[in-house]
């Protein structure tokens, strides 16, 4: 980029630069909103699913709160007799706190909703294969069943990398779903990492 002073050219060029800038965040946004509506139109109830499809689509809301914040976008919600009695969005930016995963919020909010650590006859469904923090708490907080939607080649941990969930060791075992609404799953992932790069090449 040229300095000022360097002429007239020079001035235009800083012009066209920033025009050009912002027609890129102008096609960005339109882009982020045809995918929202794009994901509302997903998640709608959808009368063929089956009780694990409806549930992840409310784990997949959870997800696109977290994409609008800028965060990696994994929901969670915890299932109990019909009802969602815990749920969370990644907000390891927000709080600036590494274990602040979708996971463990709702367990968090579950737990008080119960009043007990132990989240007998409850499913958790989230978006993307636990990470190895976040499959230990699944099994220390003794839940019957785990299901997710998108399998994470880099840190799962219930069924890629590791089966922590399904350790003989340990002292509880989580029946553990995977794959399910995996393409919606992933594509919400997706969009992420594509609105990522185009934010480092408008730096660069």
């Amino acid at each position: 980029m040229r300095l000022s002073g360097e002429g007239v050219s020079g001035i235009k060029y800083t012009k066209k630069t920033r025009q050009n800038q912002r027609s890129r965040s102008h096609f960005a946004q339109i882009e982020s909103q045809i995918f929202f509506l794009y994901l509302d139109v997903m998640i709608e109830k959808n009368p063929r699913a089956t009780d694990h499809e409806y549930w992840m689509e409310s784990a997949l809301r959870e997800a696109a709160l977290a994409l609008q914040r800028d965060e990696s976008p994994v929901g969670a919600v915890i299932v109990k007799n019909g009802n969602i009695i815990g749920k969370g969005s990644n907000q390891t930016e927000m709080l600036n706190d590494a274990t602040a995963h979708a996971e463990m919020i709702a367990l968090t909010a579950a737990a008080a909703h119960l009043g007990s650590k132990w989240l007998e006859n409850c499913t958790m469904y989230v978006t993307l294969e636990p990470c190895p923090m976040c499959a230990g708490a699944i099994v220390l907080a003794r839940l019957p069943l785990l299901v997710f939607g998108a399998y994470d080649p880099k840190a799962g941990a219930c069924t890629t990398l590791y089966t922590i969930t399904n350790d003989t060791r340990l002292n509880h075992r989580v029946h553990t779903i995977g794959g399910v609404l995996e393409q919606k799953c992933g594509a919400i992932l997706r969009e992420f990492f594509v609105q990522k790069r185009g934010k480092t090449r408008n730096v660069q």
